[in-house]
């Protein structure tokens, strides 16, 4: 029996063995960091464009890096997304790495480690990313075998009704939440939708906290931004309360 296939029925046993009324991409995303010998992962789709979304995290870790690279807009499953490519990076926050940002950054939250970022591709299009990590060693298979197993995750998606949201979980949530917090600044600030992603994102930067927090404290009107005549954006809380003369 070829390593691919024993993988991919490795594969199914850690699925079936799951409790049935977990989400698929749960199952799947728990099952392939099994079968690959990983730390932790996630499945994220459509990973570089304003409708990234992460289905699935195994753990805080993995959550960390996910946040990270949403916030960040770099990071190994950007560029795994972007090239159709399987991208490994270390993290150990030393110059010189694909990703010096992102690479010091989640090194300070985590600590060193190795990330693979696999393009799920079950058909001519990338449909997202599955990004695994090791603290130390090398996955249980190889690169190929790993590319296999996330084309066959890729698949098992397409066919899964609730990873387009025919059956809500957490991760629709948080993504319905940045494109609501989004709409909100376009419709106070006169802001383009993309200038307003790109400003939660460098607000959750500064504030060294996920987008989808930012997000929240912007619907519960926390959080507000206002344009000033110089072009730039200070934050004010809430919408409302911006600046105002108060006389002498």
């Amino acid at each position: 029996m070829s390593d691919r296939i024993m993988a991919l029925a490795q594969l199914a046993r850690v699925i079936a063995s799951a409790p049935a009324e977990e989400p698929l991409p749960v199952r799947l995303c728990r099952a392939y960091v099994e079968v690959l010998g990983a730390d932790g992962g996630a499945i994220t789709l459509s990973s570089t464009t304003s409708q990234r979304l992460t289905l699935s995290t195994s753990d805080g870790v993995s959550a960390q890096i996910e946040d990270l690279q949403d916030v960040l807009g770099e990071g190994p499953g950007q560029d795994a997304y972007r090239s159709g490519q399987a991208v490994v990076t270390k993290v150990d926050g030393l110059g010189g790495r694909l990703f010096p940002v992102f690479s010091g950054l989640a090194s300070s939250l985590t600590g060193p480690l190795t990330v693979w970022a696999i393009p799920m591709q079950p058909g001519e299009a990338t449909l997202g990313v599955i990004t695994v990590y090791r603290g130390t060693g090398e996955l249980s298979y190889s690169l190929e075998d790993a590319q296999f197993l996330a084309d066959s995750v890729g698949a098992a998606l397409l066919d899964d009704p609730s990873a387009h949201g025919a059956t809500p979980f957490a991760g629709w949530s948080n993504r319905a939440r940045v494109h609501q917090a989004t709409g909100m600044i376009v419709a106070h600030g006169g802001f383009t939708p993309e200038d307003a992603l790109v400003i939660l994102r460098a607000h959750a930067f500064a504030e060294s906290t996920s987008l989808d927090r930012i997000a929240s404290d912007v619907i519960e009107q926390r959080l507000g931004f206002t344009p000033w005549q110089t072009g730039g954006t200070t934050p004010t809380a809430p919408w409302d309360d911006g600046p105002k003369d108060h006389g002498p």
